[in-house]
């Protein structure tokens, strides 16, 4: 599953949002806004959410022991 069920709403993945810049996003509703903050008119595009990475797999810390039984 790439997206949870419950998002918490940042105005970084709203559909009323545009990217200015990192740390700018432009608010149809409320103007220039930071990208962590949220109002009640957040409307959740999920084209614009990044999902985080899976969890990489580091097979140089497994030993022979881990795998017998």
């Amino acid at each position: 599953m790439l997206f949870q069920k419950d998002i918490e709403p940042r105005c970084c993945y709203c559909q009323r949002g545009t990217k200015l810049d990192e740390e700018q996003i432009l608010c149809i509703k409320k103007g220039v806004v930071s990208p962590g903050g949220s109002c009640r008119a957040f409307r959740y595009d999920p084209l614009k959410r990044i999902p985080t990475p899976p969890v990489v797999l580091n097979l140089d810390q497994l030993k022979d022991e881990d795998f017998s039984l």
